[in-house]
């Protein structure tokens, strides 16, 4: 090879190079683009849940949400690009100072997992260099995370029949009892199947696809139907639970509007779920905290009203005039909140410190004139 061709060949590699340093130049911009904007996200997203549980909650969390799907992205993308900028760059080049910074601190495995030890022996079953015996010196051990997905299992059930020589009876086990009656559906599949809804806000049609794919065809009609059995087979733990929340000396009480599909016109109407919740740890109860959820088609005062039968004791509750009607007899004291200790008002218009303010102070009981303490903490 001639020195032209040799010097041209020279400045050919040398462009290269200059070229892959500019294109890793830019990659580095951009990951720092990213590092700056999802830094910025996080402190948006950390802001938003400290406000979360003040005005306008609702549009606080979708608001959070939707951060964190931009966040999600980001850092999927950053380390897409990390491993093509790997990848591109030496092998023998270390990594960088603010590459390592960027990875989080792996955090150890719960313990609660189940463990498969795979032990891998050597190859070699005698020394490779004399041939002499092997003894174990030591191990080292590292663990990954692994998931097994879920599968359908078939349970059979099997009944033997047997029969008398001498008498020709004959005697059989009973039948197993299943939740639903005549049902295809085991405890432990419609326990998935209702986390998977409510829990994990997984529509019954996506459900559908998913066990689809693991070979097994359950309509959305089928699922709805299990549904809505298993609401009716979990009615007496639900009114179980009810009598426990109101079961108590002081009850919190509140209800939030719904969006709800109406049935015929594709549009949503509005629906109030009703909040009814027993907790005194703040004010040194050992009892354990609890919370009932009621749904109602419309926001009448009949509904706390029906909820509510049987209780006795303070209501901690917002200025809603439907609550009223539950004050009028006597049993039910109205606990009127501000930013000083919660007052009851009694229904002869006075009104009495009590230990249950909201950070669960104890106070001395002192009855004021309502005529000269007027309700003006109700509004």
């Amino acid at each position: 090879m001639d020195a032209a061709a040799l010097k041209a060949m020279i400045l050919s590699q040398q462009q290269q190079l200059i070229s892959k340093d500019e294109l890793l130049f830019r990659k580095d911009e951009q990951l720092l683009f990213r590092d700056h904007e999802i830094e910025h996200l996080k402190l948006l997203i950390a802001k938003l849940q400290r406000m979360q549980f003040g005005r306008r909650s609702e549009k606080v969390e979708r608001q959070i949400e939707q951060l964190t799907l931009q966040l999600e992205e980001l850092e999927t993308s950053r380390a897409e690009s990390e491993l093509v900028q790997e990848s591109a760059s030496s092998l023998s080049t270390p990594p960088t100072a603010s590459a390592k910074k960027r990875k989080p601190s792996r955090r150890p495995l719960p313990e609660h997992l189940q463990r498969i030890i795979k032990v891998h022996e050597p190859a070699e079953q005698a020394c490779p260099q004399c041939g002499g015996a092997l003894h174990k010196l030591g191990e080292d051990v590292s663990e990954v995370l692994d998931y097994i997905p879920a599968s359908f299992v078939v349970i059979r059930h099997v009944r033997p029949k047997l029969s008398c020589g001498g008498c020709d009876a004959i005697v059989q086990a009973p039948s197993p009892s299943r939740p639903i009656e005549r049902g295809l559906a085991a405890p432990g599949l419609l326990a998935h199947v209702l986390t998977a809804k409510f829990c994990d806000h997984l529509p019954l049609y996506r459900q559908h696809e998913i066990y689809a794919r693991e070979g097994v065809d359950l309509d959305d009609s089928t699922l709805a139907d299990w549904v809505g059995a298993s609401s009716r087979l979990v009615q007496p733990l639900l009114e179980a639970l009810r009598r426990y929340v109101i079961d108590c000396d002081k009850l919190h009480a509140d209800d939030t509007p719904v969006p709800v599909l109406a049935p015929g016109n594709g549009k949503t109407k509005t629906g109030r779920l009703w909040t009814y919740v027993r907790d005194d740890r703040p004010a040194g109860s050992a009892a354990a905290p609890a919370v009932w959820f009621a749904y109602s088609p419309d926001r009448r005062g009949e509904h706390p009203q029906q909820h509510l039968r049987g209780f006795t004791g303070i209501l901690q509750a917002d200025g809603y005039a439907g609550f009223n009607q539950l004050y009028e007899s006597g049993a039910i004291l109205e606990a009127v909140l501000g930013s000083r200790p919660a007052q009851v008002l009694r229904s002869d218009g006075s009104t009495q410190l009590t230990g249950c303010d909201r950070g669960g102070r104890t106070n001395r009981s002192l009855v004021r004139d309502r005529e000269r303490d007027p309700r003006t903490l109700a509004r």
